[in-house]
C-alpha cells in the first residue's frame, strides 16, 4: 500500500476519502467524527459484541470511539498515535449509547500534541463511563483547504447475541503457538499512512490480555478498569504477534495486571506497541 504522504495534492482528498471509508475500525464500531464527515450525531451504540462475559463494557471499543491524539484530524495533518491512556469509571451496564464530550487539546507543539476527553452515557451526561488522556504526533502535512466528506462511512449493524467477537471481525486469531496475532497489513486494517491502525491493535491487546487474566484468575468474570498503550513504531508488514504476562495482586483485591507487546514479524520482529491493562473482579 502507498503511504498517503506520497500522493499528489490534486488526488489527496479523494484518496483520503477512499482510505477513510475502507478503514474497518470506525466503520464497524459505528464511530463517526464531525471533524471528518458531515454528521449530526457522534454518539455510538453499545452492542452486545462490545461487552465482556460479565456484561461490562470492553475497553477496546471505547479506545476506538475516542482515539485521542491532540494533533488534529486527518483533514488537517497526517496524525500518528504515541500514547493512549484510558480509565473506566463505570462499566456501562444498561447504557445503550455513549458519546465523547469535553474533548480538548492540553498542549499543541510544532509536531506533538496532548489531549484529554471524557466518554459519557449519551442519554445521561452525568454518568461518566471513562476518562482518556493521549499524546500524538504529526508525521506529515496535507494540502490546504480539505473539506469534510459527505458520505456515511459506518456500517449500520443490528445488535444481536449472534454477532461474532470483535477479534474475529478484525482477523485476529490464536495461533498454534498459543499467541494471538493479526494478519499481514491490509487496507481494512491500515491507517492512511499505510501502517497498522490503532483500532485493530486495541482489540488484539484486549483479547490477549483477557485470556491471560482469565487464566490467572481462574474466572472470566473480570472487568478492565484501566488501559495504557504506547505506540512505539509504525506496523508496516505483519503478521503482528502479541505476547505478554499476567500478574496477580497480593493485596487480596483480586486485581490482575497484564503487560503485552505487539511485534511486526514481517519487519524484523520489531516491537511496535506496548500496553498494560488492569482488571478487577466483576
Amino acid at each position: 500500500m502507498e503511504d498517503i504522504r506520497t500522493v499528489a495534492a490534486e488526488d489527496y482528498w479523494e484518496e483520503l476519502r477512499q482510505r477513510w471509508g475502507a478503514l474497518l475500525s470506525y466503520r464497524y464500531i459505528g464511530r463517526q467524527f464531525s471533524s471528518m464527515n458531515e454528521v449530526g450525531d457522534d454518539a455510538v451504540a453499545l452492542r452486545s459484541d462490545m461487552r465482556n462475559p460479565c456484561g461490562g463494557v470492553m475497553v477496546a471499543p471505547l479506545a476506538i470511539i475516542c482515539p485521542g491524539g491532540g494533533t488534529g484530524s486527518d483533514l488537517e495533518t497526517v496524525p500518528n498515535p504515541v500514547i493512549h491512556s484510558l480509565q473506566i469509571l463505570d462499566d456501562a451496564r444498561g447504557v445503550t449509547r455513549v458519546e465523547v464530550v469535553d474533548s480538548h487539546s492540553l498542549k499543541q507543539g510544532q509536531r506533538m500534541g496532548f489531549s484529554r476527553a471524557t466518554i459519557v452515557d449519551a442519554d445521561n451526561h452525568d454518568r461518566v463511563i471513562a476518562m482518556i488522556e493521549s499524546q500524538g504526533v504529526s508525521i506529515g502535512e496535507v494540502p490546504p483547504g480539505l473539506q469534510r466528506f459527505d458520505d456515511d462511512p459506518i456500517m449500520h449493524i443490528e445488535d444481536s447475541p449472534e454477532l461474532p467477537p470483535l477479534w474475529q471481525v478484525f482477523g485476529a486469531s490464536r495461533r498454534d503457538d498459543g499467541l494471538w496475532a493479526l494478519p499481514e497489513l491490509s487496507r481494512e486494517l491500515a491507517s492512511p499512512d499505510a501502517a497498522l491502525h490503532l483500532g485493530p491493535q486495541h482489540i488484539l491487546l484486549e483479547t490477549a490480555a483477557v485470556e491471560l487474566a482469565t487464566a490467572a484468575a481462574g474466572s472470566d468474570q473480570l472487568q478492565v478498569e484501566s488501559s495504557h498503550v504506547m505506540f512505539l513504531a509504525r506496523g508496516k508488514v505483519g503478521p503482528f504477534r502479541t505476547d505478554g504476562v499476567a500478574r496477580r495482586s497480593a493485596d487480596g483485591s483480586g486485581r490482575i495486571g497484564v503487560q503485552l507487546t505487539i511485534h511486526d514479524e514481517g519487519n524484523d520482529d520489531r516491537a511496535i506497541t506496548a500496553g498494560s491493562l488492569v482488571f478487577r473482579p466483576a
